[in-house]
């Protein structure tokens, strides 16, 4: 045995060091899951507005936590873009950050989801009576086209937001897939216009990824694009092109996976 054992590196030993404030961060906020859950299910006479204050609670608290354990900080650019009627939100799902980092800057809004969240015991139950998400089987293709159009026209006509993830699932930094249709028939049929929402938390929190690194979040609001003049699928194309080409703007990730291209492409000097 060597004694005294030789002194950690910095790099294991910063590793070691963010993954400890990993874990505190993310026993912190299940455990205040947990809590809002016990405390919010007994309320669930009192009057909307009153347990929207509580969504808004937890996701403040969770955004304070982030930036306190793991110095993840969100910053909100293009608010400015916001109409001022409920609107479809369709944002970049890359972590988990963003499901609730982007509540508190937008009105009163919900989520489309997959319904095995509501399952969760007490937070999924709370968010059933508080949140009133439209939870979808995500196997059942056209008709859970039809469940976001008929539930989201209603939340819509209520003046709440409806927040869709378009790709239907987290994706790696630096990738995309096929945007579902849901949020563009939704808008459309309910005549309200598209906020579209790109981000970099990908970059800072990776999926099954237990460190969280340090950095800014870049929330970014786009202007409002208008879901009534073309088909759904062509509206589709709208939205992404504009995410994906903040994306390229604001992500490492993107800009990285962007060089190999650039230098294939490049001819001999």
């Amino acid at each position: 045995m060597i004694w005294p054992p030789p002194p950690l590196s910095w790099r294991p030993a910063r590793f070691m060091f963010r993954a400890l404030r990993s874990l505190v961060f993310l026993a912190f906020v299940y455990t205040a899951a947990l809590v809002y859950g016990l405390v919010v299910l007994p309320l669930f006479w009192a009057p909307r507005d009153f347990l929207w204050g509580f969504v808004l609670g937890y996701c403040r608290l969770t955004l304070w936590a982030g930036d306190f354990f793991c110095g993840l900080k969100v910053v909100v650019e293009g608010q400015e873009n916001l109409p001022d009627t409920a609107s479809v939100i369709m944002i970049k799902h890359s972590s988990a950050l963003e499901t609730y980092g982007h509540v508190p800057f937008f009105p009163r809004s919900t989520w489309v989801i997959k319904r095995e969240v509501l399952w969760i015991p007490f937070f999924g139950w709370a968010l059933q009576f508080i949140f009133r998400p439209i939870a979808i089987d995500r196997g059942s293709g056209t008709r859970a086209v039809k469940q976001v159009i008929q539930q989201g026209k209603e939340k819509l006509a209520e003046g709440v937001w409806v927040s869709v993830f378009p790709e239907g699932t987290r994706m790696p930094p630096g990738k995309t897939r096929k945007y579902g249709v849901s949020g563009a028939a939704l808008a459309r049929e309910a005549g309200v216009m598209i906020v579209p929402v790109a981000h970099n938390a990908g970059d800072f929190w990776k999926r099954r990824e237990l460190t969280k690194r340090p950095g800014t979040v870049r929330l970014c609001i786009g202007p409002p694009i208008d879901a009534t003049d073309q088909e759904p699928r062509e509206t589709n194309l709208l939205v992404q092109a504009w995410i994906e080409d903040k994306m390229h703007e604001i992500s490492s990730a993107y800009q990285q996976a962007e060089r190999p291209a650039r230098t294939n492409r490049k001819g001999p000097d």
